[in-house]
């Protein structure tokens, strides 16, 4: 098997069965601890289609976009309202959040700017770099939840505590790290309630993912693809969809339940990739 090359990002989803598993996967990796971008480098890899193109990426990224937003509504009010009050010189819960949010998104802005001037990131599409992020990636999440406390809120995050989340990011550009996974594991490191350490991470997506789309509608835009055809809106669509579906279910999970599953998914997916990649086939 063979990573993508940069010229391939050009090439346009040509079936239907691809822009359908495309979004899908997408949805539902995005917020759940696996890494949505291993398995989206993975995808075209292993069925050996071409790769899914600048617009289907900005499609889905919008369409996970949506599903958090919806999600969340609330805690996206909230920090609107507050943000508003602050302006008129009232602070409150609401304005701490956001500012927060943006604290802990930084790090990330930087360290993905940085590595795209460096035109370093392609040299990272890789099975075996995949890999191995998939299971060092799982083994400290396992570690992190099985032997931190969990007692904190989100009400009790400081601003030094949401830097250190944010920090905690940059390891994400790093595919098969992920980063729902990496912010997770970084908030339960520091004390914070699954559900929770959940919440802020899903937070933390809502600039990241706004970002990384405006990037990606930038790069369209100078290379001439189309912005929006109907495979692009089918797959945000799809990617919606599926996104708001593993929110509701994982957070549910998280309610009553550990890591553990995502972890062993992980492990057992870095294994096999780390397999192939070593065993001459990658």
């Amino acid at each position: 098997m063979a990573s993508a090359t940069p010229e391939s990002r050009r090439e346009p989803i040509v079936t239907l069965i691809q822009i359908v598993v495309l979004a899908l996967v997408q949805g539902i990796t995005e917020f759940l601890p696996v890494s949505s971008s291993g398995h989206l480098i993975l995808v075209p890899i292993v069925a050996q289609w071409p790769d899914q193109g600048l617009a289907m990426d900005v499609a889905v990224h919008v369409g996970a976009l949506g599903a958090v937003l919806v999600y969340f509504w609330r805690d996206v009010w909230t920090m609107a309202a507050g943000l508003g009050r602050q302006i008129q010189g009232r602070s409150d819960a609401g304005a701490r959040m956001f500012w927060q949010v943006v604290l802990g998104t930084i790090p990330v802005v930087i360290a993905g700017f940085a590595l795209k001037t460096m035109d370093a990131s392609d040299g990272l599409r890789t099975v075996a770099v995949i890999g191995w992020a998939m299971l060092v990636g799982g083994i400290i999440l396992w570690l992190a939840d099985r032997y931190c406390m969990r007692v904190k809120t989100l009400a009790h995050l400081p601003y030094g505590e949401a830097l250190i989340i944010g920090l905690s990011q940059v390891l994400a550009l790093i595919p098969g790290m992920s980063r729902s996974g990496i912010t997770m594991t970084a908030a339960r490191a520091l004390g914070y309630e699954r559900p929770e350490a959940a919440r802020f991470s899903l937070l933390l997506s809502i600039p990241t993912i706004l970002a990384a789309g405006l990037l990606l509608g930038l790069e369209v835009y100078e290379s001439g693809d189309a912005a929006l055809t109907e495979a692009a809106l089918i797959g945000a669509g799809l990617a919606f969809v599926s996104a708001l579906v593993a929110i509701t279910v994982m957070m549910a999970w998280l309610k009553h339940a550990s890591f553990t599953p995502f972890v062993l998914y992980r492990i057992v997916l870095g294994v096999v990739l780390l397999g192939v990649a070593y065993g001459g086939m990658a």
